[in-house]
């Protein structure tokens, strides 16, 4: 069995190599001829899955290590007897963190609080529920939109449940800030593409933050630099742009706080956890108990211990702190930014992505914090971080 895997999933040789002859390759730059002779694909978001790659090839299954699936042409999977799965959840908890450490910066660097504004999270699924779970943690009122889920509990008779999700509009009247985690959809009873349009930033708070970090296309760019430039908008965090990797707005990319390059969920636990969904499932196809685990393999983590006074100091400065030293924001930000002129946006991007420095969870990291008040020992282990004893 012959295994075709993207180079930018930690640990798919040593996994995948318990299964069969495994290939490592370049998930954007897969051809037809190179998969032609492939049983199984193992890939990511940047390898795009239909007919022009799969017809005439052996291929009966393919994973995407990745929470999305609209770079995979399901209908044809399905139709053609070709087995798929894909990764829910893999990244949820990075990209949880990285509202956090994009909500701090921002707190600290423009002198406001968190604590007691209101956030709107739309979309509460793996993502946007660890997403409320960190907002809460920092003191902030949650509302939350997700259709489909209102509708479930609705259909379930979870009437409290459903009651806990608000309508689009009053979600975006009240919200200080707004951040979007839903999947691309074109189409069905819930279409995400260009949701937030000039309309949705029209009914936005004015002076209001907006961060997405679900799919590039779920925002008309035309319409989000209008809201910024009209200066309806505060602040605005961008990890996903429509057009990417090549085809995404300079003027936009100027204009907004943090820009980074896709990499929300580029935790190394994230990406670690997406190559061990794929193998399982890759596993439970042909009918083979897995042997492999990521259990045991991963590495000590850059940042062990954190060893701070907190005596004076305001409690999102210290949050702040801790965050900033396991994983620095603006540093993604700022290479982001550092294109040189004489290479293209495209392999910019797409470089930055498959050479990202290895970022671990909070939960590796250990906080010793003397005088540290009540607040703040409950808002670390709330946001991950071990407390010492």
């Amino acid at each position: 069995m012959k295994i075709i895997a993207d180079r930018n999933m930690p640990y798919a040789a040593e996994a995948f190599g318990t299964l069969g002859e495994t290939v490592i390759m370049d998930g954007r730059a897969l051809t037809a001829a190179e998969v032609r002779d492939a049983d199984i694909l193992a890939i990511r978001s940047t390898t795009q899955v239909n007919a022009a790659l799969l017809d005439g090839s052996r291929v009966r299954f393919v994973g995407t290590a990745t929470i999305g699936t609209d770079h995979m042409d399901i209908p044809y999977l399905e139709s053609h007897g070709i087995g798929w799965c894909f990764s829910p959840g893999c990244n949820a908890n990075s990209v949880s963190e990285y509202f956090t450490a994009a909500l701090l910066h921002l707190a600290v660097t423009h002198g406001f609080s968190l604590a007691g504004k209101t956030v709107g999270v739309i979309g509460v699924g793996n993502v946007g529920s660890r997403v409320v779970a960190k907002a809460r943690a920092l003191g902030m009122t949650v509302l939350m939109n997700d259709p489909p889920r209102q509708r479930a509990a609705r259909a379930a008779g979870h009437d409290a449940e459903a009651a806990e999700f608000v309508d689009l509009p009053t979600l975006l009247a009240a919200a200080d800030i707004v951040t979007v985690h839903v999947p691309m959809e074109k189409g069905g009873s819930d279409p995400t593409f260009h949701l937030a349009d000039g309309t949705f930033f029209a009914r936005m708070r004015p002076g209001a933050i907006f961060i997405n970090a679900a799919r590039g296309a779920v925002v008309d760019s035309p319409a989000l630099l209008a809201a910024i430039d009209s200066g309806k908008l505060a602040h605005v965090v961008l990890d996903t742009w429509e057009g990417e990797p090549g085809g995404y707005r300079d003027d936009l990319l100027g204009r907004v706080d943090i820009a980074t390059p896709h990499i929300a969920g580029h935790s190394f636990e994230g990406k670690v956890g997406g190559t061990e969904m794929v193998y399982r499932a890759v596993c439970a196809f042909i009918g083979q108990p897995p042997v492999w685990t990521a259990e045991g393999n991963l590495p000590p983590p850059p940042v062990p211990q954190i060893s701070l006074d907190a005596q004076g100091l305001a409690t999102e400065a210290v949050l702040h702190g801790i965050v900033h030293q396991v994983y620095d924001i603006m540093g993604d930000d700022a290479r982001m930014r550092q294109r040189p002129p004489e290479v293209a946006k495209a392999a910019h991007f797409d470089h930055l992505r498959k050479n990202y420095p290895m970022r671990r969870e909070f939960r590796f990291t250990e906080v010793a914090c003397e005088h540290a008040t009540p607040e703040l020992h409950e808002s670390l282990p709330a946001l991950g971080f071990r407390l010492a004893p």
